[in-house]
């Protein structure tokens, strides 16, 4: 056989992912990962024929019986990975055909996928941060792909674990951006206001006096998405938020701690 052929299994998939868009490796790296585990990372791919692949979709079948994923569609990443190997002489044959798995119902899937999104509300000032963060990491792809391709020249395959830790902050990363952009899409940004308002509400900014220790506070009431309680943004979802929202200047409400009630009376209320 070839000298292509005598290449590993961790080597094969690497040169695969090398040759995908950022987007692609991050959709297609937990499949491969899992069939790496599966059928053995330093095996060779010359040792790799039509009946492994066989069990391979049998066991995915099998784990995923009981779940709302379509297996044919999580497969997917590791049939493109076959049909690369046999363009690009890794293996003699095609073995992509040989991947194959039980159908299932759609009616689970397609209700997952229309699932609706809660819609999130962001001052001027979280959405510029959003933005900001999100540029970073994206002027970061670079280097991470520079790092997993540094970690992949070392042969020894069985213990990279560089390798291992630049593609899971690989990972991290791309799931962060994906975060992100759904987030500052589907975003509505709060018009800043100056005058007082009447009942407090997402984006005001809240004064308050603890009625125990007579300390004076101020939160900014914002989304779960860009809660900071250390600069004073105070998540809508979190209990204190909870029990400000919709009160008037001059109300007491109680919040309940693990570490006993505090009250609060309400100052002000600027929006």
């Amino acid at each position: 056989m070839a000298e292509e052929h005598n290449v590993s299994l961790n080597e094969a998939v690497t040169m695969y992912l090398a040759t995908l868009t950022p987007e692609q490796r991050q959709e297609s790296q937990q499949e491969l990962n899992r069939f790496v585990r599966w059928y053995g990372g330093d095996r060779l791919m010359n040792e790799l024929g039509a009946r492994q692949v066989g069990e391979y979709g049998e066991s995915v079948s099998k784990s995923i019986r009981s779940s709302v994923t379509d297996p044919a569609e999580k497969i997917e990443p590791v049939r493109n990975f076959l049909t690369f190997a046999k363009k690009t002489k890794l293996t003699e044959v095609n073995l992509a055909p040989n991947l194959r798995v039980s159908k299932t119902k759609k009616g689970p899937v397609m209700k997952r996928r229309h699932q609706e999104v809660a819609p999130v509300h962001l001052t001027s000032e979280g959405h510029a941060a959003m933005k900001s963060e999100l540029e970073a990491l994206k002027d970061e792809r670079p280097r991470v792909v520079e790092q997993i391709r540094h970690a992949a020249a070392d042969k020894d395959f069985r213990e990279n674990a560089p390798l291992e830790a630049a593609r899971e902050h690989q990972g991290q990363l791309e799931a962060r951006i994906r975060e992100l952009e759904a987030t500052i899409k589907g975003a509505t940004i709060l018009k800043e206001k100056t005058s007082i308002t009447l009942r407090v509400g997402i984006g005001c900014t809240v004064g308050l006096c603890d009625l125990t220790s007579g300390e004076q506070l101020h939160y900014t009431l914002v989304s779960p998405s860009e809660s900071n309680p250390t600069k004073g943004k105070l998540s809508i979802a979190s209990p204190t938020g909870k029990a400000l929202l919709d009160q008037e200047t001059g109300a007491v409400v109680e919040v309940a701690a693990p570490v006993g009630t505090f009250r609060y009376r309400i100052e002000d209320i600027k929006g």
